[in-house]
């Protein structure tokens, strides 16, 4: 069983702890996971399967989210599942205030990540340090923040405000409602989390834990082929005789007078052989001379 599936966590479930569930459900010991989700998040959770663990590199790496933020409230987790550090009524606050200093997350920025987040610094996981109460200085990192479309707004003592925010990998919603709190001079914390879409996986399209163990009782359980999950990426069919080195794990000389089967240079590809299998992902790249050559990234059959 090798393949991609769509899972919407539930909370209070670490990433990890489902895979251990899969594990135990779909019966195999190669399961993985991409793009982390905190035990009080829920939504889109993509598992490799089997093979296509070697695969999760290559998905896309956009996320989108759905986010309520509480203002007037900093905890030291930076949502509601760490203890409070400060209240303060922020009644005072409009939404036309906190749309322009949303306005200012857009874009490229700079941002420093949760003091409980699964970074790893000095070997050890950031909330590990955390726990232990140790203070780290951690580096800003750049990240991209595509959108962030406000959905609704609930005014009060301690506002609050529901955004959809689009993402580029390494982007801490928690974070986000931490800076938007520091800048409005309230405080602010992240009160709930659901990913709505996760390396081009979608939230519509996702199983339960309950919906999978299901299937696999009944044995209807089908993972999503590789070729669907990576169809980002462009393909190419290899020939019989290329195919057989391919799976050798060697690299292909195109030579300088390119089949038309060759795509664009320089970007990865899905590579089958003539009968549709998926062989894995290679590389096009040009050398000194001119000529081109395939590099094997991943081989999945072996000869």
């Amino acid at each position: 069983m090798n393949g991609f599936l769509n899972l919407n966590k539930p909370k209070n479930f670490t990433s990890h702890d489902c895979v251990a569930k899969l594990r135990r459900i779909l019966k195999m010991k190669r399961v993985g996971h991409a793009g982390t989700l905190d035990p009080a998040a829920t939504g889109v959770l993509p598992i490799a399967l089997g093979q296509a663990t070697r695969l999760l590199q290559f998905l896309p790496q956009d996320k989108t989210y759905r986010a309520t933020i509480r203002l007037g409230v900093c905890t030291a987790t930076d949502d509601l599942e760490g203890a409070v550090l400060l209240q303060q009524p922020a009644a005072h606050l409009d939404l036309e205030t906190v749309r322009t200093t949303l306005q200012a997350f857009q874009g490229t920025i700079q941002q420093i990540p949760p003091n409980y987040s699964a970074i790893q610094v000095q070997g050890q996981r950031l909330y590990d340090l955390a726990r232990q109460g140790k203070e780290i200085q951690v580096q800003a990192r750049e990240v991209e923040i595509y959108s962030i479309q406000i959905l609704e707004w609930r005014s009060g003592e301690f506002p609050e405000i529901d955004v959809e925010i689009a993402c580029g990998p390494g982007t801490y919603i928690r974070a986000i409602a931490r800076d938007l709190g520091q800048i409005l001079r309230t405080g602010g914390t992240l009160a709930s989390l659901l990913r709505t879409a996760s390396s081009g996986f979608c939230l519509e399209d996702s199983l339960t834990l309950a919906e999978v163990e299901q299937q696999s009782q009944q044995g209807t359980f089908q993972p999503i082929a590789p070729e669907v999950a990576l169809r980002h990426l462009g393909s190419l069919n290899l020939p019989p005789p290329l195919a057989c080195r391919w799976l050798q794990g060697q690299r292909i000389d195109l030579g300088k007078d390119l089949p038309e089967w060759v795509p664009t240079i320089e970007k990865l590809l899905r590579v089958h052989q003539e009968d549709g299998s998926f062989l894995g992902i290679g590389q096009a790249a040009k050398t000194e001379t001119a000529t081109v050559i395939l590099r094997p990234q991943v081989v999945l059959q072996s000869s």
